[in-house]
């Protein structure tokens, strides 16, 4: 009997038109352009401007364009995935409002929230729907606002952070290519060290928050970029690992995009060269669950059928994972 996996049939990205450089940056808090790229490896970030506009719209717009470039109607998606840590609500979740953005009716949506490790999560459970012989025709959105809740006086923080999403199609293969394998992890010790306090049940909106600043990101530096320098490459080593593939073997690197020693670290892990690995960190910043498909997005034109991917993430919670799968676009 022929295996049944879930590849990916289409990429599309959407990024914002604004673009906040390192020198603008400057200008708002004590920091230059040299501190920054030679700790992040960040040149710019894009930025959602305009009353109203919340990652749905982005997710929105990368979901459109997913349609139109594969010749998919809306009537044919049988599932949407939502990767994302800004929703624009508590609820409804961000899924169901791209569905109606995009004129996708009368099926199931949801959100997922693993932070920068969302897309990862998203693509694994959706590829599940998809092995079971379920549904047909899956979109999975990573979109994140992260400007939203970036203090933009806390340099530690608003140097790393941009705003955009992407989506991809999942369809079924017989033919070997796609998703042949995925980890995913968590361990809470981690909450301490990478968060937004308020804003949930714990702590719901009072004058006191927002005084406190407590509704923006808070991050540890040291205890994050330890922790996602061992689980990022550990996750990253195993996968390969269990599915017997050497370094030679792996085509592409797609790392999510925090920080380009944590990137460096662990492709050293994997014994990948950098050549290998697909980094767009410079222009676009940490766009949390949006990092991920918009360097798929990026990086299409190089890729070849038949390539052997590696997706890693890494992300507050703590959450990690890393996705094995075969390219199936191309001749």
């Amino acid at each position: 009997m022929t295996q049944i996996r879930a590849s990916i049939t289409g990429i599309q990205g959407y990024v914002p038109d604004y673009i906040l450089t390192n020198a603008e940056l400057e200008t708002m808090v004590a920091t230059n352009d040299e501190w920054i790229v030679s700790r992040t490896g960040i040149k710019e970030r894009r930025i959602l401007k305009g009353e109203g506009l919340g990652s749905s719209h982005m997710g929105a717009e990368a979901v459109k364009g997913l349609l139109a470039k594969t010749n998919t109607s809306p009537e044919e998606i049988d599932l949407l995935i939502c990767a994302t840590t800004t929703p624009d609500f508590i609820f409804p979740c961000t899924a169901n409002l791209i569905c109606d953005m995009v004129g996708i009716r009368n099926i199931g949506s949801f959100d997922i929230q693993a932070a920068c490790s969302g897309f990862v999560y998203a693509l694994t459970l959706g590829s599940q729907f998809i092995e079971t012989g379920k549904y047909k025709k899956i979109v999975v959105v990573g979109t994140d606002k992260m400007s939203a809740i970036v203090d933009y006086t806390d340099r530690k923080t608003c140097i790393l952070f941009g705003d955009g999403a992407g989506a991809v199609l999942l369809e079924p293969d017989a033919e070997g290519y796609g998703i042949i394998d995925s980890i995913i992890r968590s361990d809470g010790v981690g909450y301490p060290y990478l968060h937004q306090k308020a804003g949930g049940s714990r702590y719901p909106p009072t004058h006191e928050t927002v005084e406190n600043r407590w509704h923006h990101v808070y991050q540890d530096g040291a205890q994050v970029f330890k922790f996602a320098v061992t689980n990022m490459a550990d996750v990253s080593a195993e996968i390969m690992e269990r599915n017997n593939l050497a370094s030679e073997d792996v085509a592409w690197l797609v790392p999510h995009q925090a920080n380009r020693r944590i990137i460096e670290a662990t492709a050293n892990r994997m014994g990948v060269s950098m050549d290998k690995v697909m980094m767009n960190i410079q222009k676009y910043g940490n766009t949390t669950a949006a990092t991920i498909p918009l360097c798929l997005w990026d990086y299409e034109a190089q890729l070849k059928k038949g390539d052997n991917l590696i997706l890693s993430a890494f992300g507050g919670g703590f959450t990690w994972g890393s996705v094995y799968l075969k390219w199936a676009i191309g001749a």
